[in-house]
C-alpha cells in the first residue's frame, strides 16, 4: 500500500502548533462554541445516553502532551460530552505500550496505540514475550498512519540507517511505540542496539539535544509533519533518512503491519520525497464496556468526524472508509454494529 502525504506547513501552524508527534504537548481545540454546543447537548443527555453504561465515566488515555495523541484524545473526549453526556479525562501516556496495559488492567476505555504494539500485546511477543496473550483487547478503528521518521542533521554526515553505527541516537522513551519501531528498524538493517550509543529519550527531548549536539539523530514516529522536526528545522539543515529497498521489504516481511509511505519533498527542509515505514494508529476500547455503549461511543465520534479532523493535520486521515486498516484485533461487537450499518466493513 504505497501513501503520499503533502502537508502545508501552514496548515499546521494554523492548526496550532497544538501539538504534533505521539510521545509528547499539545492540548485540544475546544473554543467558546464547543463549550455552548456540550452545555447545551448535556440538557438532554438523559435522552441521548439511553443505552449507555450505567456510571459511565471515559478515560481516554493518549500520549505525551507534545503528540498528534493528545490533541485527538481531547477532541474525542469533548465529543462524548456534548454529545452523549459522557464524563471525560484525557490522559497523558507514555503511549502504545502503556496504553495497552492500561486497557488490559481496566484503568482506562479507550486508548489510542500503534498497531505493531497492539499486535504484539495480542500475540504475546516482542516487549510482551514473557506475559500472557492479551487476548481480551477490542478495536474500535483505525485512525490514522504514523511514519517512521529517523532524523538528524547535515552536519553530522549521517546519510542512512546504517551510518548511525558508533552515534548517539534517541530511540524513544523506553517501552513507548517509538522505541519498539527503533528495534525493528535496526533490526531490517542488521543492526541492534549493540551499533549505536542507544538514548531512551521521547522524541520531543532527543530533537532538543540534537539541537544541544548531544545526540546525533532521533526516531520520530508520528503524523507529519512534526511539529519537533519543523522546529529543528529552524535552527539546524534537518533531514529525515529513507527506510526503503531490501531492508524495507524484510521489515514488512517480518512484521505485516508495516507499510511502505512517502514524506513528500518541501514537508521539511528536505527538497526530494523520502520512503520510509508507515505503521496505522488504532482506537482500542475497553472490551468489558458494553455493546450498546460502545455503539453509541462509536455513533457519535463518526458523526463528529469534522470535530476530530480539526484537532489535527494527521487527523484528517480518518475515514469511515479505513477503519479496519492495520486492526490486528477484532473489533469490539458494539463498533461492528455501527460499521456493518453504515456498510463499510469487509
Amino acid at each position: 500500500m504505497k501513501k503520499s502525504l503533502s502537508v502545508l506547513l501552514g496548515g499546521l501552524l494554523s492548526v496550532g502548533l497544538v501539538a504534533c508527534g505521539d510521545e509528547g504537548n499539545g492540548g485540544n481545540n475546544a473554543d467558546g462554541d464547543d463549550t455552548a454546543a456540550a452545555n447545551n447537548n448535556n440538557n438532554n443527555a438523559g435522552e441521548e445516553s439511553a443505552g449507555l453504561d450505567e456510571d459511565l465515566f471515559v478515560t481516554v488515555a493518549t500520549g505525551g502532551t507534545s503528540g498528534v495523541y493528545y490533541p485527538i484524545g481531547g477532541a474525542i473526549a469533548n465529543i462524548l460530552e456534548g454529545d452523549l453526556g459522557i464524563d471525560t479525562s484525557v490522559q497523558s501516556t507514555g503511549a502504545s505500550v502503556e496504553n495497552i496495559n492500561l486497557l488490559d488492567t481496566n484503568r482506562t476505555e479507550l486508548a489510542i496505540t500503534m498497531a505493531d504494539a497492539v499486535a504484539q500485546a495480542y500475540e504475546g511477543t516482542g516487549p510482551f514475550e514473557d506475559e500472557a496473550p492479551k487476548e481480551n483487547l477490542t478495536g474500535l478503528a483505525a485512525l490514522y498512519p504514523n511514519f517512521v521518521q529517523v532524523v538528524t542533521t547535515e552536519d553530522t554526515g549521517i546519510e542512512s540507517i546504517e551510518d548511525l553505527e558508533g552515534r548517539s541516537v534517541g530511540v524513544g522513551a523506553p517501552g513507548s511505540g517509538v522505541e519498539l519501531n527503533a528495534r525493528m528498524i535496526l533490526d531490517a538493517h542488521g543492526m541492534s542496539y549493540d551499533d549505536i550509543d542507544e538514548d531512551f529519550l521521547s522524541y520531543s527531548e532527543a530533537i532538543d539535544q540534537i539541537k544541544n549536539g548531544m545526540v546525533e539523530a532521533a526516531f520520530v514516529t508520528s503524523g507529519v509533519p512534526n511539529a519537533t522536526v519543523i522546529d529543528l528545522s529552524t535552527t539546524h539543515d534537518a533531514k529525515v533518512l529513507p527506510i526503503e529497498g531490501e531492508a524495507m521489504d524484510s521489515l514488512m516481511e517480518e512484521y505485516p503491519f508495516f507499510s511502505t509511505g512517502t514524506i513528500e519533498g518541501g514537508t521539511y527542509d528536505q527538497e526530494e520525497d523520502v520512503n520510509t515505514a508507515t505503521i496505522t494508529n488504532l482506537l482500542l476500547v475497553n472490551s468489558e464496556l458494553s455493546e450498546d455503549t460502545v455503539y453509541e461511543i462509536t455513533k457519535s465520534l463518526f458523526d463528529n468526524l469534522d470535530s476530530i479532523h480539526s484537532s489535527h493535520n494527521a487527523a484528517q486521515d480518518i475515514t469511515l472508509e479505513t477503519i479496519q486498516e492495520g486492526m490486528p484485533v477484532p473489533l469490539h461487537p458494539g463498533a461492528e454494529r455501527y460499521f456493518e450499518e453504515e456498510g463499510v466493513l469487509d
